[in-house]
């Protein structure tokens, strides 16, 4: 089915497809030499890619009906391989086999859906050169591990074979020192904790992750550093091990999620807040762009000379004037309260 242009690919339902699941029968209709996976049909349809007698239908469990014509208007196929972008890179250390990198918020780490380019990864490319693109996977050249788009600071990439092959090795085995800073909604009970919860994909929300009882065992440690109240908290978080959004939903579950997160972030409601400066700071609060959540040290033996490396990156900009405004809607609240 490679082609450099747009196919419209036409099924019409018989008898013995009434009924069936629209992605279903697509995908089994459509076979030929390169077929479509029913995955692929899925995401094709909620693109708006599939006509029902000249109807544009986004529902994948649609029901056939017999004697309707449905198209599938399938794109071009794009090369997959990433290609070298010349992006800038903060980067801390480098040699011939490891790349270690200060991510900004706001870069994707490898192409996906809806971000084909301008991912470290072609940043990583136009650095290293061609050589990366055959290291652990075609997609996500050097990648052995990632951080959140959202997420900013230490990151690493392999730039040999070996060093992938290890590296891969470590991080399943969290033979790594791994450890973030983040500003939290209000104020935990404790000064430091743990939180032992398993983690996998939400029932209600495939996009999301949740606390599930058979869940991928999650331990994540975390201390405050400073209490800034009654709106956040920075703390310290040290990971056990690196599941999916481990940090902004161990988080949450503790009752105090990531300020900023869109996801699990619970804001606090103006509501909750007891005079008019608190809700003012508040409403600045509120407005912060991404999750106020930055990988701040990253400890590791050198994944081929076994050379034991740290590497520290302090509070980016974004999140020290947040730590900032809050510190000046304390000052406001205390300015404000009348003097005995």
């Amino acid at each position: 089915m490679t082609s450099n242009a747009t196919q419209h690919l036409t099924a019409t339902a018989d008898e013995t497809a009434s009924g069936d699941r629209l992605d279903r029968f697509l995908a089994a209709s459509l076979a030929g030499d390169e077929p479509l996976s029913r995955t692929r049909v899925k995401a094709l349809i909620l693109e708006g890619a599939v006509t029902e007698d000249g109807t544009v239908t986004t529902d994948p469990s649609q029901a056939v009906r017999e004697g309707a014509t449905y198209v599938l208007s399938l794109p071009p196929v794009r090369d997959a391989r990433p290609v070298a972008q010349d992006i800038p890179l903060d980067i801390m250390f480098e040699d011939a086999d490891l790349i270690v990198i200060n991510k900004p918020a706001g870069m994707v780490v490898h192409p996906g859906p809806g971000q084909p380019d301008g991912t470290l990864v072609n940043a990583l490319i136009n650095h290293c050169g061609d050589g990366l693109t055959g290291i652990g996977g075609e997609m996500r050249p050097g990648i052995v591990h990632r951080l959140d788009k959202d997420t900013s600071g230490v990151m690493l990439a392999a730039k040999s074979q070996r060093a992938h092959t290890r590296l891969t090795e470590m991080f399943a085995a969290h033979d790594l020192d791994r450890c973030y800073s983040a500003i939290l909604w209000g104020m935990p009970g404790d000064n430091t904790g743990r939180i032992e919860a398993p983690l996998g994909r939400s029932n209600r929300d495939r996009k999301k992750q949740a606390v599930l009882a058979n869940g991928r065992f999650a331990a994540t440690n975390w201390q405050v550093i400073r209490r800034l109240p009654p709106f956040a908290s920075l703390v310290e978080c040290r990971l056990e091990t690196g599941r999916t959004h481990q940090i902004r939903v161990h988080m949450a579950h503790l009752g105090h999620g990531v300020i900023g997160d869109p996801v699990y972030g619970r804001p606090m409601r103006s509501g909750q807040m007891p005079d008019a400066p608190a809700r003012d700071c508040l409403a600045e609060i509120r407005r912060f762009a991404r999750q106020a959540l930055h990988a701040t040290r990253l400890g590791l033996a050198h994944p081929v000379t076994g050379e034991m490396l740290e590497f520290e990156t302090p509070l980016p900009a974004d999140m020290t004037a947040l730590v900032g405004v809050i510190e000046e809607g304390i000052a406001r609240r205390a300015m404000a309260r009348p003097r005995r």
